[in-house]
């Protein structure tokens, strides 16, 4: 059973990441499906799609719930299931897991599995609030902690224990910078040099401006069929082969060690055996680089490196696009952008993109395996996925 498919990606589409001043996150939704829509013309969506899952995390931005039946309304899809999930950042990363197992068991043949989140309408202080409720409210939020904090402890942690340094902090911003230079959807599309990262103001040392997510808008969508089926709607399937999602304590003070996140290492575990597959057999992957160090981190966590050697590997530059194996060919969260319910999905896109030759100036070349890494909060939640080339 092992590397068996359990769905196939037979489409996928992705709204423009930015601030998308005078739009409803229904409508960035909308724009996502489109493109999912126009992609796959022997796909009738209104007839074939049978649900949806959908993943967002916070009323908050736009004091509006009920995110699955408000979504499938603008998608054109009225009257079928419609689910909302909600896993902090991590949220599309579940809402595609909700879709690998509503197609796997048989129940239905084609299903969407997207996210979004419309968010720079609000100021940075009240995003920073909204995002920090996926940490633990009595015991971290409440006490003043932010997320760029939670990640300097994380960051700090691994200087000391493995000798890390701010300039491979940095390494990892120029990278995805320039990586979203080559992406027209990105928000950031500049590149930025290790000097400015390096100067650029400390937002939680040893975390700068640079080392830090942007707040954007944004939505991205998946369908996904049956394996069997796929080829009736595309020439080009991209099959999913391993799926893994775990969690951790809310709060990162009950954790043994804040260089490693526990739930990422057990769902790449899940994912990898059940592909039936090793770190070495990755081509390209898309990882939760919410933070700079996060993405050292997830070097670390899914076997790309020994624990502590992060630091180098992007110093190296064995994770740029011509390296042994790019990450974030898309520029990441940190360029791409973080609409934190959308990103999962998102990430999911850049991979057929990849998988199917579509990545124009950032394409790697040959990549048969790709993988995502999606994380909520501080490492609460983690998905991971492995997708293999049709």
């Amino acid at each position: 059973m092992k590397g068996k498919p359990l769905a196939s990606i037979v489409s996928a589409g992705l709204s423009k990441f930015g601030k998308l001043e005078g739009l409803y996150a229904r409508e960035i939704f909308a724009q996502a499906a489109k493109e999912a829509y126009e992609r796959c013309p022997k796909l009738d969506p209104k007839k074939d799609i049978k649900a949806l899952f959908i993943g967002h995390m916070g009323e908050s931005y736009e004091h509006q719930g009920h995110t699955g039946a408000t979504a499938a309304d603008w998608a054109g899809l009225l009257h079928i299931p419609a689910t909302r999930t909600e896993a902090a950042c991590s949220s599309s990363g579940a809402a595609l897991r909700a879709a690998i197992f509503a197609v796997a068991s048989g129940l239905y043949d084609v299903v969407m599995a997207g996210g979004v989140e419309k968010m720079t309408h609000r100021s940075t202080p009240e995003v920073t609030e909204f995002l920090a409720m996926a940490s633990d409210f009595p015991f971290e939020q409440w006490h003043g902690i932010t997320f760029p904090g939670l990640f300097a402890l994380m960051a700090t942690a691994h200087m000391h224990k493995y000798g890390t340094t701010e300039g491979q902090l940095a390494h990892v911003a120029v990278k995805n910078h320039y990586n979203g230079s080559l992406n027209p959807k990105a928000h950031m599309q500049k590149e930025i040099t290790l000097e400015q990262a390096l100067t650029s103001r400390v937002i939680a040392w040893p975390l700068k401006l640079y080392d830090c997510s942007l707040i954007t808008d944004g939505a991205s969508c998946l369908i996904l069929t049956r394996p069997e089926i796929a080829k009736r709607y595309t020439d080009t399937p991209v099959h999913i082969i391993g799926s893994g999602q775990a969690s951790d304590t809310i709060g990162i003070y009950e954790r043994d060690d804040f260089t490693s996140l526990k739930a990422a290492k057990i769902a790449a575990k899940q994912a990898y055996e059940m592909a039936g597959l090793t770190p070495e057999d990755i081509d390209v992957a898309e990882v939760h680089d919410c933070f700079t160090i996060a993405e050292i981190i997830a070097y670390e966590d899914l076997g790309f490196c020994k624990p502590g050697e992060g630091g180098k590997l992007a110093e190296k530059g064995e994770t740029t696009l011509k390296g042994r194996i790019p990450v974030n060919t898309s520029g990441g969260l940190k360029a791409k952008g973080h609409p934190v319910g959308a990103t999962g999905t998102a990430q999911a896109y850049e991979i057929y993109l990849q998988l199917t030759g579509q990545a124009d100036k950032r394409q790697v070349a040959d990549a048969e395996i790709g993988l995502t890494h999606n994380v909520g909060g501080s490492g609460a939640t983690a998905t991971v996925h492995i997708y293999r080339r049709g």
